[in-house]
């Protein structure tokens, strides 16, 4: 096969059709547009527009709020840490933080810092110094030897 000897498949493509030139064609005088109104003319942009009802965008009612100050965490499960231990990729000795879990490959980016959920179970000693924990993971962290430092919350005003 050679590059003259490509091209589409039969039907395809289609050809334009001529718009606009004379009524033998089927589609002159008006061009399919029917007849005046503001879809007749050039430079129509009707999204959303509902012909002067109130549009729906604005019928439903406002819920819900984007919150600015809101951390967005990286989640990481006990047992995604411990399958890292067993494959040699994290060391037990070293403390654990975010930056050592990006290098062992267990996550990828660390948004606000790493929070540990508790799905998996851990059988190593392990110190982690992380953003956040849940209760139940900082239990069986703890269970197994290990500790959690967790950054102190800002006191309340």
């Amino acid at each position: 096969m050679k590059l003259n000897d490509l091209r589409d498949k039969d039907g395809a493509t289609h050809s334009k059709k001529r718009l606009g030139r004379g009524i033998g064609s089927g589609s002159g005088k008006t061009a399919g547009r029917g007849v005046k109104g503001q879809k007749a003319r050039s430079g129509v942009a009707v999204n959303g527009f509902e012909g002067g009802q109130m549009p729906l965008y604005r019928r439903l009612p406002k819920r819900g709020f984007n919150n600015i100050f809101a951390k967005s965490f990286t989640v990481v499960s006990l047992a995604r840490i411990q399958a890292a231990l067993d494959a040699k990729k994290l060391d037990a000795k070293t403390v654990v933080t975010a930056e050592a879990l990006v290098a062992a490959g267990v996550i990828r980016r660390v948004k606000d810092g790493v929070r540990i959920l508790s799905d998996g179970d851990i059988k190593a000693k392990l110190a982690f110094d992380v953003a956040g924990a849940s209760k139940a993971a900082v239990e069986k962290i703890e269970k197994a030897g290990g500790s959690v430092k967790l950054p102190e919350k800002a006191a309340a005003e």
